[in-house]
């Protein structure tokens, strides 16, 4: 079952859900389950495996979920049948448990519409801050992975339908940098209705401008036209393709760390 277990939990992970896995390190006196028990908890309080069952069991769900909430591991001590103490779950088996829950965030997932200069200097950028990478291109010697070798996924084919059928969660930063006006508009018609946390759009004000204008004509919202980020990037100047690179990659840490745009330098602005 340990097989299963661990198994399923990688494959969650690769497909960028969260879980914890919570694991029985050590027991005092009469214990439910032998220590090395794990059982794998979701968010929605799913699980697969056990560590005993009954209120202790309900008691390891419910940590594991404020874990998951929170982002961090913890151990935790249950006194199974003390009625004195805080922790006491009232088992008639007594003794004493410690379980460890460890939790597991998938990377987040950069997805990269194009791969051209820009898009090549943005991958290279995406791996080095450990970002799952994945490359959209419908032109072969642009998307292979002689040309990004590191990159975890290269859809290769019609842009459009690709990203339709990729699996866009609140874990995934867009970048649209396409060789042109028409695959920039179509990617980000695509993903707009997305719960990305980030989508980004290359361009100039003129041509962000209309775009944004036929969205609006088709009835996106201004609610969901104000979250796009486009002209893409922070204005920290420069032309070259890594520099405009760099400020794409600044502006989805900004994001992602829900930074502030401002120096941190001592002794005035």
């Amino acid at each position: 079952m340990e097989n299963i277990i661990l198994d399923r939990v990688v494959k969650e992970i690769n497909q960028g859900r969260r879980v914890a896995l919570a694991m029985v390190t050590r027991i005092w006196g009469s214990s439910p389950s032998p220590e090395g028990a794990m059982m794998a908890v979701w968010e929605d309080g799913n699980t697969l495996g056990t560590v005993g069952g009954g209120s202790l069991e309900g008691e390891v769900i419910a940590k594991a979920q404020e874990c998951l909430a929170k982002g961090q591991n913890e151990v935790f001590t249950f006194e199974l049948n003390n009625k004195e103490a805080e922790t006491s779950l009232n088992m008639i088996c007594g003794g004493k448990v410690e379980v460890f829950i460890r939790v597991f965030i998938p990377r987040p997932k950069l997805l990269i519409v194009g791969g051209g200069h820009v898009a090549y200097e943005i991958y290279k950028l995406g791996k080095f801050l450990d970002f799952y990478t994945v490359i959209f291109e419908d032109r072969p010697e642009f998307g292979n992975f002689e040309r990004f070798p590191q990159a975890d996924d290269i859809k290769l084919g019609d842009i459009k339908t690709m990203l339709s059928e990729y699996p866009i969660d609140e874990n995934c930063y867009i970048v649209i940098v396409t060789r042109g006006h028409a695959g920039d508009e179509e990617a980000l018609q695509t993903v707009i209705n997305s719960n990305a946390a980030y989508i980004g759009m290359i361009g100039s004000k003129r041509k962000v401008s209309l775009i944004r204008e036929k969205l609006r004509n088709q009835g996106i919202g201004d609610e969901k036209l104000n979250k796009i980020y486009a002209p893409i990037g922070l204005d920290l100047g420069g032309d070259r393709p890594a520099e405009i690179a760099f400020s794409i990659m600044a502006e989805i840490l900004l994001v992602k760390n829900k930074g502030q745009l401002r120096h941190l330098k001592l002794g005035g602005e």
